[in-house]
């Protein structure tokens, strides 16, 4: 079996840091670098500092509608 035949190992950012990080089966915190940024990532989950933006509302938009 030559080296042509194996996949070649993806390298991602980390996204915690920024370092490359190799994204297969050696790497048990993929797809983060290492053990410690893979806890921050969590903690950060955790403390709910991640948000995601909603839309305001009007205020009767999720008043129902009454009909007789």
């Amino acid at each position: 079996m030559s080296d042509e035949s194996k996949p070649s190992t993806r390298i991602v950012r980390c996204p915690c840091c920024g370092k490359s990080a190799r994204y297969d089966q050696t790497n048990p915190a993929r797809p983060f670098c290492s053990q410690r940024c893979k806890t921050m990532d969590v903690a950060a989950w955790a403390e709910e500092s991640y948000r995601i933006p909603a839309k305001e509302s009007s205020p009767g938009e999720y008043e129902t509608d009454e009909r007789d």
